[in-house]
């Protein structure tokens, strides 16, 4: 018993699988299927390693517990987790009664115990004695609704219960076992329906209780030769209630009967979950003379079976015993034999034959949690593993025509779906799909060249075109070559549809949805990557086709504006030009084409320029301006108005844009000339333009002004006034006042301008306005230029008025002698009071810097009291010399300490001893007073020196830290 599920025999007899029909291969290329290893069954038997002490009546398996009756009065209970610990149960029967069928919960909790005398017991998990169900007394129990949705480990909810007579009872079955004398576990059994066939009353075979959307529930119930269903919307809360709601409808809604002439004189039904407490997803019943089955639809109103179909026992003396169902196949157990028959197809795909060793087979149940199958006889048991059920089911759905569920079956099988794809695109292409056909062969491995000819030979250019689409849109990133390639293609074929719809007019509609499609095609951002690289083949493509506007499209798209542009130009399309360039803002593209655009728009494009700002350098459009304007007349105006936001706004300084600008006044708007000179200022230096194009460019066109005011910027008073002359006097006299500082050539000027007053205009009272206007001009300046026949009355006031300048003048200078003598006299007194000063130096008295007694050194004092010994005097005023001062107190010491050190020679006479030693004591002095001339000049804490060292820091900013770290 140790090794219950853990070690196995061989079986003793090798399935045999039923030679099928082989569907023709589908031919196609790039997967090979190459599997070394040999698949296992699906199917896949083992026999148990147990050895039964008694003969085996019945066996039931759920939630991985299972439980048998063995001889007359014994249950064996295993938990399978646990096998090597099983339950042994004995019911305590002293009568002859035998255990008629065994039934166990979805929890595998509550296992319910039928017996030949019509009685029914209990036994729970958790218990080790039976329980008698003394209501059920008197019933001979066929089978169990269990109530999947509110059982539990103590109690099983509201369930079914059939019995032989064809009555159907509602039980409710708690395990608890409190109370002083205990409490029964069935709270009540009550009768709520009765299974009639033609005949009368008949034994109820099967019972299942489901519940679907909506909290509808559904009760199937069968006999040995109909099936009924019982469809009743519980409202949500009563459940608890029972179901007897279902079952005491009005007689106008009898329920759904399925029935059959065959009889076996028992039943059995078979249902799918794929979870344990949701609704089931198909059933199998095993009736008379065949198997029903099909799929379940608990939305529907009246009958919940879909999709029904009835396979027929192969020979009538074959009478199966039990039928289980799995997700695709239900298996039947015969006398000596399993047999498998896939739902999808009704093909036999698996047989097992038993020998006699192990006695009859006596049934076959399933594990509704675990999905395992098991057989047994009275001797042995036997378990079967599933093992991927759904491998071959995408092969049958593929040749059921079902392709979408046969792919759902091949997702991880990349070799099958290419078999299933290829499979659908052709049943899709013979059948004049050809769109979705397309669509298939693109996710296939098939030959890319045969399916394109294959499409090409049948005339389909859409289908053709969706298939290239979606093989583009597979294609790896660095199958550049293959895209550039089907992008190519493709722009050809929509070249050439939209070629067709454009000449159709009813196909209008048509052509703008291809149109648009053809559009998105190009501008998806992996077929630009593919078409960028080659766009010249694109382009003459579109040139081939005519296609001028899906050529501009195609030019905006790879961003070459310039060809865009220059297709607007030559369809003389210039706003739309425009457009184009300032929407992209292309500096490059602005100084190509508007020369162009100039001479057609010329408001737009400077609105174009200006709105580029500084953007554009205004020197590159010099050209289009000057082209402009030789060729504009009058229109000259937005070339000016842009050369003046270029000089107004962006402050431009580039000369060549001055000098345009200034040309343009000078041609074409004169009054704006003198303005623009007087704004750009009179600095040389900061005036932008050439004065000299300026000046050539207004004397040719004879802007007189303009000139006078250039030749002033330049300093070139004379012919300033020499052409101002020209214009009037009072402009002369504005441009002879300029030379503020140089009378003479002020004087000069203003000699000009009375010359010209007296003897071009010969007016005498303007040259007296004259002579007033400049104090340099005398009336013995300007006589000269007047005739001789001119009488003195005219000057009278003039000479007065002279005369009395030159007495004024001769007063003053008087003034400024006597106020010299003055002064002389007060210098000499205060020279003579110096000389007759003197200082007091006391014995104590020390010296302000070094505070050592000021005589034993030698030493300076100042009027002002302070002290210094000569070298502390040194110390403090050397270091603020400046370095020239420095440099020549270093020689005046180095000469004194030449001049102080005796003569080597002895040779010479005494006379010249004398004459010498004068020599050098005269040097010496005046040596001396050089260096007192330099450091004592003035005091060292009371004059300038300390002044200029006010911003000096105390500490040398190289000594910083050194003082710093003295300090610490």
């Amino acid at each position: 018993m140790a090794s219950i599920l853990e070690e196995y025999e061989d079986s003793l007899s090798r399935p045999n699988f039923p030679s099928q029909v082989r569907t023709p291969e589908i031919r196609h290329s790039g997967y090979i299927n190459a599997r070394l290893e040999k698949e296992t069954p699906i199917f896949n038997k083992q026999r148990i390693d147990f050895t039964p002490p008694e003969n085996i009546n019945c066996l039931v398996v759920c939630n991985n517990q299972l439980c048998m009756s063995l001889g007359r009065d014994t249950i064996l209970r295993i938990d399978l987790i646990k096998a090597d610990q099983p339950n042994q149960v004995d019911l305590g029967r002293k009568d002859e009664s035998r255990v008629h069928k065994l039934f166990l919960d979805p929890t595998g909790s509550h296992l319910l115990i039928a017996l030949s005398t019509n009685e029914c017991l209990y036994l729970n998990r958790n218990a080790q004695k039976v329980r008698t169900l003394s209501k059920w007394r008197g019933h001979l129990i066929e089978c169990i609704g269990w109530n999947r949705f509110l059982g539990t480990e103590t109690s099983t909810g509201p369930i079914l219960v059939g019995t032989n007579q064809g009555h159907i009872y509602e039980a409710d079955i708690a395990a608890s076992e409190g109370g002083l004398f205990g409490t029964n576990p069935d709270q009540y059994f009550r009768h709520v329906h009765t299974l009639e066939e033609e005949t009368g009353p008949a034994p109820v075979s099967c019972l299942d209780i489901d519940r679907g959307y909506e909290n509808r529930y559904c009760v199937i119930a069968t006999t040995p030769k109909r099936l009924f269903q019982f469809v009743h919307k519980i409202p949500e809360g009563t459940e608890q209630q029972g179901f007897a709601i279902l079952f005491s409808q009005p007689a106008d809604s009898l329920p759904s009967i399925q029935e059959f002439p065959g009889n076996l004189g028992y039943s059995d039904l078979a249902f799918y979950h794929q979870k344990l407490r949701k609704f089931p997803n198909s059933f199998a019943w095993m009736m008379g003379n065949g198997v029903l089955y099909g799929s379940l639809e608990f939305s529907r109103p009246e009958s919940v079976l879909i999709d029904v179909q009835v396979w027929e026992y192969s020979s009538s003396s074959e009478k199966p015993i039990s039928i289980v169902l799995s997700q695709f196949h239900f298996l039947l157990l015969l006398p000596d034999r399993v047999k498998a028959v896939c739902i999808l197809n009704g093909q036999v795909v698996f047989e097992d034959i038993f020998t006699e060793k192990f006695g009859p087979l006596k049934r076959m149940v399933k594990d509704p949690v675990l999905g395992q199958i098991w057989v047994y006889t009275e001797r042995a048991v036997f378990r079967y593993n599933v093992k991927r059920e759904s491998r071959d089911v995408w092969k049958m759905y593929m040749n059921m025509d079902k392709f979408q569920l046969a792919k759902e079956f091949c997702n991880d099988r990349p070799e099958c779906m290419d078999m299933v794809l290829a499979k659908e695109a052709e049943y899709c292409f013979q059948n004049k799909r050809y769109k979705e056909s397309a669509k298939c062969y693109a996710l296939t491995q098939n030959y890319f060249e045969e399916i394109a000819l294959k499409f090409i030979e049948a005339k389909q250019e859409t289908a053709l075109m969706e298939f290239l689409l979606k093989k583009l849109f597979n294609l790896k990133p660095s199958e550049k070559i293959q895209a550039t390639l089907l992008t190519t293609w493709l722009t050809e074929l929509y070249l050439n549809h939209l070629g067709i719809l454009a000449s159709d007019q009813s196909e209008k509609a048509t052509y703008l949805k291809v149109r648009d499609e053809f559009r998105a095609f190009l501008s998806t951002q992996k077929n630009k990557d593919s078409l960028i690289n080659n766009r010249a083949s694109i382009y003459e493509l579109l040139a081939s086709h005519g296609d001028t506007e899906h050529m501009v499209y195609f030019a905006v798209l790879m961003q070459d504006y310039e060809r865009v542009v220059s297709h607007h130009c030559q369809h003389d399309d210039y706003e739309e030009a425009l457009k184009v360039l300032s929407k992209h803002k292309d500096e490059k593209l602005f100084y190509k084409f508007s020369p162009v655009l100039m001479q057609h728009i010329p408001q737009s494009v400077v609105d174009s320029w200006i709105a580029m700002g500084k953007k554009l350098d205004p020197k590159n459009l010099i050209p289009a301006l000057v082209n402009y304007s030789q060729s504009a007349g009058t229109q000259i105006n937005e070339a000016i108005r842009y050369m003046e936001f270029c000089v107004d706004e962006l402050k431009e300084t580039e000369q060549a844009i001055h000098n345009y600008l200034l040309s343009l006044y000078a041609q074409f708007r004169p009054d704006s000339l003198l303005s623009y000179l007087e704004r750009a200022g009179t600095n040389p230096n900061r005036i932008h333009y050439d004065l000299k194009y300026a000046l050539r460019l207004c004397a040719e066109h004879e802007h007189h002004h303009a000139c006078v005011h250039v030749y002033k910027v330049m300093e070139l008073y004379e012919e300033a006034v020499d052409l101002a002359l020209k214009v009037n006097v009072d402009l002369a006299k504005s441009c002879a006042d300029l030379p503020g500082d140089d009378e003479e050539l002020k004087k000069k000027l203003w000699l000009k301008i009375a010359r010209h007053v007296v003897q071009e205009e010969k007016d005498v009272k303007k040259a007296m306005v004259c002579l007033s206007s400049c104090n340099l001009l005398k009336i013995e300046d300007i006589l000269p230029f007047f005739p001789d026949f001119v009488t003195i009355d005219h000057f009278k006031e003039a000479i007065c008025s002279s005369l009395e300048d030159y007495n004024q003048h001769i007063e003053e200078l008087k003034r400024e002698m006597e106020d010299a003598t003055l002064s002389a006299k007060r210098i000499r007194e205060d020279m003579q009071e110096m000389r007759n000063k003197y200082g007091s130096v006391d014995p104590q008295d020390k010296c302000t810097v070094c505070d050592f007694p000021l005589l034993n050194r030698p030493f300076y004092l100042f009027l002002c009291g302070h002290m210094f010994h000569y070298d502390c005097l040194m110390q403090v005023v050397v270091p603020n010399l400046p370095t020239y001062k420095q440099i020549k107190l270093e020689d005046l010491q180095k000469k004194l300490g030449a001049a102080a050190q005796p003569s080597k020679s002895r040779s010479h006479t005494k006379d010249d001893d004398n004459v010498s030693l004068g020599k050098s004591s005269q040097s010496r002095e005046q040596i001396k007073a050089d260096i007192d001339d330099i450091v004592a000049a003035e005091c060292a804490y009371c004059g300038d020196l300390m002044i200029r060292s006010i911003d000096k820091p105390f500490i040398d900013p190289q000594k910083y830290k050194e003082e710093m770290l003295s300090w610490m």
